[in-house]
Parts: C-alpha cells; sequence; structure tokens
C-alpha cells in the first residue's frame, strides 16, 4: 500500500473508532437517565435528578478517554475540568435540595410518570450535547501540541468555575441569613449580573470546545453547537426566562426591583461608567 493509502485506512478506522464511542455514550446516557426516571418515579421524587445530570457528565467524560483509547495531556486535563465542574456543581444542588426539600421546576411533574420521563430524556440530551466536544476529543487518537487555544479555552473555563461557584455560594449565603427573607439578592456578583451563575456556566463550556478543537477537522467543528446549545437552553429555555418570570411576580411591584432589573444586565456584565 502506499503511504496515502495507509493514511486514508488509518483515517478511516479513526472514524469508525469516534463514532462507536460517541454511540456507546449516548447509550450509556440514556441508559443512566432512564433507570434513574424509573427510581424517581417510583418513589416519585425529583431529590437525586441534578445529582444524575452531572454525574452522568464525570461518568460519559471517563468513558470516552477509556473507549477511545488514547492519553493524551489535552484528553486528561480536559477530562478533569469536566469532573471539577460536576462534582461541585452536583454536589452544591443536591446540598441545596435536601434542604429546600423539594424544587419548584417539578411541581407539576413528579406525580406523572410520562411527564417526568420526558424530564429525564431531556437531560439526556442536555448531557450529550453539552458534553459533545469532550467525547470527541477523548474519542481521537490524533494528539497535536497544546497551544493558544488550549491555554485561553481553559482560562475561560477557570474565569466561569469561579464565576459560578462564587455566585452560588454568595446566594447560598444571602438566602441563609433570616434578615434577608423576602428579599432579593442584588449584592456581589449579582449586583453586575442578574444570572451571573448562568453566565459562568455559559463560559465554561464555550471553553472547553475551544480547547478541544485544537484538534478537530472537518465537520468536528460543527460541536460548536455545544456551547451554543447551553446558551440557548439556559437564555431562552429553562433557565433565566423561568426565574425571571419567577422574579417579577414575587417582587415586580416593588421600587427597588424594578431599579435592579433596569440598572443591572440579564446575563453579560456591563462596564459602568463612573
Amino acid at each position: 500500500m502506499t503511504s496515502p493509502q495507509i493514511a486514508a485506512v488509518l483515517a478511516r478506522l479513526q472514524e469508525l473508532t469516534m463514532g462507536s464511542t460517541l454511540v456507546k455514550c449516548a447509550l450509556t446516557d440514556l441508559g443512566v437517565q432512564w433507570a434513574g426516571w424509573a427510581l424517581a418515579a417510583a418513589f416519585k421524587t425529583e431529590k437525586f435528578y441534578d445529582l444524575a445530570g452531572s454525574g452522568t457528565f464525570i461518568l460519559l467524560a471517563h468513558l470516552s478517554r477509556f473507549w477511545g483509547g488514547a492519553n493524551h495531556t489535552r484528553q486528561k486535563v480536559q477530562t478533569g475540568l469536566v469532573t471539577a465542574w460536576g462534582l461541585r456543581l452536583g454536589t452544591f444542588l443536591f446540598m441545596r435540595i435536601l434542604k429546600d426539600g423539594h424544587d419548584r421546576r417539578f411541581n407539576n411533574v413528579r406525580d406523572s410518570p410520562g411527564t417526568f420521563f420526558v424530564y429525564w430524556s431531556i437531560q439526556a440530551v442536555w448531557v450529550f450535547m453539552t458534553l459533545l466536544p469532550t467525547l470527541m476529543l477523548n474519542s481521537e487518537r490524533r494528539d497535536a501540541p497544546l497551544g493558544t487555544r488550549d491555554y485561553i479555552g481553559w482560562s475561560v473555563w477557570g474565569l466561569g468555575f469561579a464565576t459560578e461557584a462564587i455566585a452560588d455560594q454568595q446566594k447560598w449565603f444571602f438566602k441563609r441569613d433570616p434578615e434577608n427573607a423576602g428579599k432579593f439578592i442584588q449584592s456581589g456578583l449579582w449586583a453586575y449580573s442578574r444570572h451571573p451563575n448562568y453566565l459562568g456556566e455559559i463560559l465554561q463550556w464555550s471553553g472547553l470546545w475551544l480547547s478541544a478543537s485544537s484538534v478537530m477537522q472537518g465537520q468536528q467543528y460543527l460541536s460548536v453547537v455545544s456551547p451554543l446549545f447551553v446558551w440557548f437552553l439556559l437564555r431562552h429555555v429553562s433557565g433565566i426566562p423561568i426565574l425571571e418570570k419567577q422574579a417579577m411576580k414575587k417582587w415586580g411591584s416593588e421600587p427597588a426591583f424594578q431599579d435592579y432589573v433596569k440598572n443591572t444586565p440579564l446575563l453579560w456584565p456591563q462596564i459602568k461608567g463612573s
């Protein structure tokens, strides 16, 4: 065989390996979520919904490295960052729901197995779509030296991680203070964005896509749909619209809240003039 023929065969094998890994990850994702749904429906509880979601992120990140068969530095770092995100957010959300006792998203859902199944299936889609660049990276045996995109991507991830973690803790402590009962938070990072935790989430997955793109070719760049999907989901579907509606219903008639909404960006902070 000539060198071009050998290269073509190796490229085809790589495509088959990546496709096989993505399929196995998708099936594992569905299996975990549907098993979670069966338990949740049986006990009529949503208490481990978010924990199952973040745990699946961690599981698939590590399984994709194992099934992909490569062990490059970029893959190790990417998998480690996904793991750090999943452990922090999963633990935080689980502790929060244990304290609150329920999640308002499921008020009319937990007693309806069919609707509950839709929620768990949507979580499977969210996990796979969000994690897609990392799954593709971990399925890629071809390597490239670490470069500018990696370091910028990981820095963006770090900024997002810190933003989300700090915002979550600030709101947690704010709500725990009895003096703040019935009030809305507008201090700390919440003075610069009405949803800084979601901003951090978007930054993290954008950074991970940027790093993973260092070894992408051709149609693999379409995985940019991952951070766009995260942004769209949080900005227009399940995150900000719901919380904004709840906040407006609760505090919309208060002048202080009207002033907060008028002067504080919805998501992306703006540099205020002196």
